[in-house]
């Protein structure tokens, strides 16, 4: 059975819906499906995937009969020049890249790196720390007093900085700030609260993301459109898919809305550390805008916090979107570095 599955394509569907499919359209039931030759489809529950819209992440308790079949394939289809240019040319992509030999494993990815790059510092995690808020504090100075027509450039120094925080927060989540985890979760959280980020909740987005990342219906960051859907698009939505000039902003700010709030994308289990998440922010919502306001008015809560916060939008999409850009090409990056390593 081990053997055959080696040798077979294997495809995972749940009740509604597959887990990663491409534009082929699979039939649904609660038993194992006909499928393209040398492909089988293991019914297991229910998960959201694009196009379909769910109630809830979660499924159900149920008694569930699991089926799979293995078959014998041929060759990878990837491994076929033209058809690479076929799904390039659909995906909108200059070119698609062989796929890595089978003889290279995660364990080569990581024995190229340092050990170094594992280890955590200490010192260096809680340095971060001040700088950024060293960073913050010099911006919020600029703002105060700087003339209206330098306000730009304090915003962006101030954006800049708040971004920091969001970093300091991402590495809480990796579990690479610190060796005790309550710090880290303590520190992610009140990392996030200036920036109105729950934290809970977009840690475990951002475990999905790295679960699925670049998977073209499953990655919970990244949903890079097909060409005929872009060449379809208003302007307006071509400008927003491009992330032209301050349109990118409103592309992230959407992309927090909708994936952070929403109890039901969370299971069960995660409900509970979810809610504390939120009602961190609506705590600082709640108190520090209200005294912002006291303070300094309408005008100094749209310069001190507002401003500074959709440039922080604005660095987050982008170094996303050059994240991503840079999977696209990881494969071979990754074996070019693997077969130095080995000489």
């Amino acid at each position: 059975m081990a053997s055959g599955l080696a040798a077979s394509g294997f495809f995972l569907s749940f009740n509604n819906g597959p887990i990663y499919q491409t534009r082929r359209s699979f039939a649904s039931s609660s038993r194992l499906t006909s499928s393209p030759a040398g492909m089988c489809c293991l019914k297991l529950g229910r998960l959201p995937y694009k196009g379909i819209k769910h109630n809830k992440f979660s499924q159900k308790k149920e008694n569930k009969i699991i089926q799979a079949v293995a078959i014998s394939v041929s060759p990878s289809a990837l491994e076929n020049a033209d058809h690479r240019k076929q799904l390039a040319d659909l995906y909108g992509f200059t070119k698609i890249g062989e796929p890595l030999p089978d003889n290279i494993t995660m364990k080569d990815v990581i024995e190229t790196l340092p050990k170094k790059v594992f280890e955590i510092d200490d010192m260096k995690a809680w340095r971060s720390v001040a700088t950024t808020i060293t960073s913050y504090a010099l911006g919020l100075f600029m703002i105060a007093k700087a003339p209206w027509y330098l306000l730009p450039l304090a915003w962006a120094w101030t954006g800049t900085a708040i971004t920091g925080f969001f970093v300091i927060g991402h590495d809480c989540a990796h579990k690479s700030f610190s060796r005790n985890k309550l710090v880290e979760d303590i520190v992610g959280t009140l990392a996030f609260m200036p920036l109105i980020y729950p934290y809970e909740p977009w840690r475990i987005k951002h475990d999905r993301h790295h679960a699925k990342t670049n998977m073209l219906t499953g990655d919970t960051a990244w949903h890079p459109p097909y060409k005929n859907e872009f060449q379809s698009s208003t302007p307006l939505r071509k400008a927003m898919i491009f992330g032209y000039g301050p349109l990118r902003t409103f592309m992230s700010i959407g992309h927090w809305l909708i994936w952070h709030f929403n109890l039901e994308k969370f299971r069960p289990s995660e409900i509970k550390r979810v809610k504390i998440s939120l009602a961190c922010v609506f705590a600082f919502m709640a108190i520090g805008w209200p005294l912002i306001v006291y303070y300094t008015g309408i005008w100094g809560w749209i310069k001190f916090w507002l401003m500074p916060w959709l440039g922080y939008h604005f660095w987050v999409l982008l170094i996303c979107l050059i994240d991503f850009r840079y999977h696209l090409y990881s494969s071979g990056i990754i074996y070019a570095v693997i077969c130095l390593s080995r000489r």
